[in-house]
């Protein structure tokens, strides 16, 4: 899980320099920090100066004109506040801040190897995205002795989402032993729990171990892209060019792009406003009037962590949710010695975790038992007996994410925090209005509305000339949430019915990687250079999926949730345990699929 990306499930750095790794060495190195200013005076509209917000850098210290701006990471083709707020600017009259002359600092980051606006070219495979699953799928296809493929990333460096979310408090909700991959685990983590700033470390230097970093092309985001079905090969245009690829792998990630809520009036806040993805590490909250809006995943752990030094802390809940502990603590330097001189230690250790969660995935579709534990902890946590009423949910544990916090609840009893239940009615320009009448002035609001579900490479059209969106107008439908009819050598990474609420993203990640590079491998041996699922085979592995998915928490708890998928009345999420899904990936299963050769016979293996 990430920052809440659930195992899933982290933008600019401003504390201390962050200790980068070399390919060839693992000795940690420092650099010193930089920061980017805006002309001390400037009016939006007239300004042309670009400020890198949104992960975007192209190696230079101080201010960038505007003829060498890069596009945005998140949030482009989007106007008005989300559109900024989803970048990450804020409103006033500098787009770095309202303090004149004051810049955004940022962490370097190990850039070494890693290629920036590079000329495009015809390749093989182009992988969309530098996330977790992305380089995964990059690495396994080295294994696979497979060199000739790029990673497309729109930012400014590899990470993904832990790049991108840096809030305060920032950490991954799975253990860090199983939210890892398996091939290379990691006996170093420093807690259960790890931090947002050590995943990120881990990645790159995993990265970098496996020479990926030369694949990658930076700045560069998917513009559009066509299948030419005579040639059998993708036609991708990018912000640095075109690109024609054999196969194309989308590893997106299925909560990446931040969701700005639609309410009236919130363009017009005076005030301070930005998206917990991409959080103003340069905006001293101290002693200020701070609104946040949301009570999800991240929200549940950054507000501890601001609430001791804000004046006052007004949350504005929606709906509330139920916790399970986290029970976080260090891992001592004994445990770690101990890893690293017995591997097969760690692996118990990750066995452990993941019969674990398995468990916890079980006990959630026979919730009531579980429910009465997590209500008898909220009585311990909360002894007001009206925020506790605040803060009980009415539905079935388990529809909507569980938050796993120990400190959350604790948080919202301080003096100076209030928990807003009344609806939202619009943002005014000096804070916010409640379905009560109540206006809450605010210096500063922070979004903590989590993420788009699901974004796909939309850009793309397939071999009928529709978007994955235009074909999924009745619901979202993947076969093995890899592959879908009517789209050739497309595959995804952690597509539909591949999110979990309960455990680590990547048991579900790396089988769809070993099922891809199969399918890749198994084109080679049989010349064969267009593999598309039959859509009959789609069909039916989805009617059963639908079918397991009808009487789980998710659809009968009672509840509204990004587990949804509301065209379908269905759910992403996977209906059963981990293992029967990587059992179900474990061999490329080319009797369904459509095996083409250029001239369009098919091929038969």
């Amino acid at each position: 899980m990430a920052p809440t990306p659930v195992g899933h499930s982290p933008q600019t750095r401003t504390t201390a320099p962050v200790s980068c790794r070399t390919a060839n060495s693992a000795t940690p190195r420092r650099r010193s920090s930089w920061c980017t200013r805006c002309p001390p005076r400037c009016d939006r509209a007239s300004c042309g100066w670009r400020v890198r917000v949104s992960g975007e850098r192209d190696g230079s210290v101080g201010r960038q004109g505007p003829a060498a701006a890069v596009p945005a990471a998140v949030g482009a083709g989007q106007g008005g506040v989300a559109g900024r707020v989803a970048r990450g600017d804020r409103r006033g009259p500098c787009p770095v801040s309202r303090r004149a002359g004051r810049g955004r600092r940022r962490h370097p980051v190990h850039r070494e190897g890693v290629t920036s606006g590079a000329a495009m070219r015809s390749v093989h495979i182009a992988i969309i995205g530098a996330g977790f699953s992305g380089l995964g799928m990059a690495i396994r296809l080295k294994q696979a002795s497979i060199d000739d493929f790029v990673l497309v990333e729109r930012a400014d460096d590899i990470g993904g989402t832990w790049r991108d979310n840096s809030y305060p408090g920032c950490a991954v909700d799975v253990q860090s032993h199983l939210y890892s991959y398996s091939f290379a685990p990691n006996p170093d983590w420093s807690q259960v729990y790890a931090p947002n700033t050590e995943i990120w470390d881990y990645i790159k230097r995993v990265s970098a171990e496996h020479d990926v970093n030369r694949h990658v092309l930076l700045n560069t985001e998917l513009r559009g892209g066509t299948w030419d079905d005579a040639a059998a090969r993708w036609r991708l245009s990018t912000s640095n060019g075109d690109i024609a690829a054999r196969f194309v792998v989308s590893a997106m990630g299925p909560l990446s792009n931040p969701s700005i809520p639609d309410i009236p009036g919130l363009d017009r806040f005076t005030g301070t406003v930005f998206h917990s993805a991409r959080w103003d590490h340069d905006h001293d909250l101290t002693g200020e009037r701070v609104g946040v809006i949301g009570t999800g995943s991240s929200a549940a752990q950054f507000v501890p962590e601001i609430q001791p030094r804000v004046g006052r802390l007004t949350l504005f809940q929606r709906t509330p949710h139920w916790t399970f502990p986290r029970m976080n603590r260090r891992i001592t330097g004994l445990e770690r010695a101990a890893y690293r001189r017995s591997p097969a230690l760690q692996r118990l250790v990750r066995a452990r975790q993941y019969y674990y969660r398995e468990l916890i995935g079980t006990l959630l579709q026979r919730p009531r038992i579980v429910e009465a534990v997590a209500r008898l902890r909220l009585r311990t946590q909360v002894r007001d007996r009206e925020l506790r009423a605040k803060l009980t949910p009415d539905y079935r544990i388990g529809c909507k994410r569980v938050i796993v916090t120990d400190d959350f609840h604790p948080a919202l009893t301080r003096p100076n925090v209030d928990v807003v239940a009344e609806k939202i009615t619009e943002v005014t320009p000096d804070g916010v209005l409640t379905s009560d009448g109540v206006e809450y002035e605010l210096d500063t609001l922070i979004l903590g509305t989590g993420f788009e579900v699901m974004p796909v490479a939309d850009p793309l059209r397939g071999r009928d000339g529709d978007t994955l969106t235009e074909r999924w107008r009745d619901g979202r439908s993947a076969y093995l949430g890899t592959t879908v009819a009517e789209f050739p050598n497309y595959f995804m990474l952690v597509g539909p019915n591949t999110a979990t609420g309960h455990t680590s993203v990547l048991l579900y990640a790396e089988p769809q990687i070993e099922y891809v590079t199969q399918a890749i491998q198994h084109a080679a041996r049989h010349d064969v250079a267009a593999v598309e699922v039959r859509q009959e085979a789609q069909d039916v592995y989805n009617a059963d999926v639908r079918a397991r998915l009808r009487d789980t928490v998710w659809l009968t708890g009672g509840c509204d949730s990004w587990y949804l998928d509301e065209p379908s009345g269905s759910s992403v999420l996977w209906p059963g345990h981990t293992g029967r899904f990587q059992r179900a990936l474990a061999r490329f299963d080319h009797e369904n699929y459509v095996l083409r050769r250029a001239q369009d016979d098919v091929a038969e293996p």
